[in-house]
């Protein structure tokens, strides 16, 4: 079978269950082997997901899980923080889905659902260190807030709060 080469060839779908401990995995294992991040992130991670379950209401959260020849290769997460507020959350890739658009793609998504919804802004934190995700919200009018240095998952990072007026 020909790999796909392209977004199009990428599907977003909505969750299911079982999905949401692949997104924990995928961060743990992505972030300690690409950035030697320990398990902190992880555990991060799967407290955000269990948050996103047990509150999730599909009247004002929407999740996406981007599948390539049925394989899961991607999330991203709109949650709600007030009425007027979305936040996204847990955008991940997996490195053989990088390059084809498909963060764009799944910001987007988000984007599109909040603006649907009515929210008034969008906002996310991420770390410094974390470039490529950094282009994608840049390019679509976020812009940095709030940036605080801390140690965390074993090493000294620079945390940041990003938002966009939708």
């Amino acid at each position: 079978m020909v790999a796909p080469t392209s977004p199009t060839d990428v599907v977003l779908r909505g969750l299911q269950p079982g999905d949401m401990g692949w997104v924990v995995q995928q961060h743990g294992e992505i972030y300690a082997r690409e950035y030697g991040w320990n398990s902190d992130f992880e555990a991060l991670v799967a407290d955000i997901a269990a948050q996103v379950l047990r509150r999730f209401d599909p009247a004002w959260d929407s999740a996406w899980i981007a599948e390539r020849n049925g394989e899961r290769v991607g999330s991203a997460f709109v949650v709600r923080k007030s009425k007027t507020v979305a936040q996204l959350r847990m955008l991940i890739l997996t490195p053989g889905a990088r390059g084809l658009g498909l963060g764009a793609r799944l910001t987007d998504a988000c984007l599109a659902f909040a603006r649907a919804k009515g929210y008034r802004k969008m906002v996310l934190w991420t770390n410094a260190n974390l470039l490529a995700a950094r282009a994608i919200y840049a390019r679509r009018g976020f812009t940095l807030v709030r940036s605080e240095p801390y140690r965390g998952y074993g090493h000294d990072l620079v945390g940041e709060h990003w938002e966009l007026r939708l």
